[in-house]
């Protein structure tokens, strides 16, 4: 998997019971993943189509460091399927624990929002 973000957590990121709000996290992998998504497919014209069920692993506190990793599943004709990993970070030991997993699914569209093909240099690139 590659890296992709690094964020840290402020004390606005916590929910009531002293860990990061989930819809927090939902939104740095969203982000995180369409970055990537986009850069897959040398396009900055992708949206959110699809996200697969969210495990909440561990909890993570305040002042704590997330990295989120991704990697490429499958490149279709219109999408770009990733697979994200979100880790909380130890800078003292170098240690990351898996916090959650998704798979997310981007989809290039046209001006109007109409899905729009890939290249055929992009999904030869990734389906080779």
């Amino acid at each position: 998997m590659e890296l992709i973000t690094t964020k840290i957590v402020l004390a606005r990121d916590i929910g009531v019971h002293g860990n990061l709000f989930g819809g927090i996290m939902l939104a740095w992998l969203d982000e995180a993943g369409a970055a990537y998504a986009c850069q897959v497919a040398d396009s900055s014209r992708l949206v959110t189509k699809h996200i697969s069920e969210v495990n909440f692993k561990r909890p993570v506190k305040t002042g704590r460091i997330v990295k989120i990793y991704g990697k490429v599943e499958h490149v279709g004709n219109t999408s770009v399927s990733i697979l994200l990993e979100a880790r909380r970070h130890n800078p003292f030991s170098g240690t990351q624990k898996i916090v959650c997993t998704t798979n997310m699914v981007f989809v290039q569209i046209d001006e109007e929002g109409e899905s729009l093909r890939l290249s055929k240099k992009v999904k030869d690139k990734w389906n080779s």
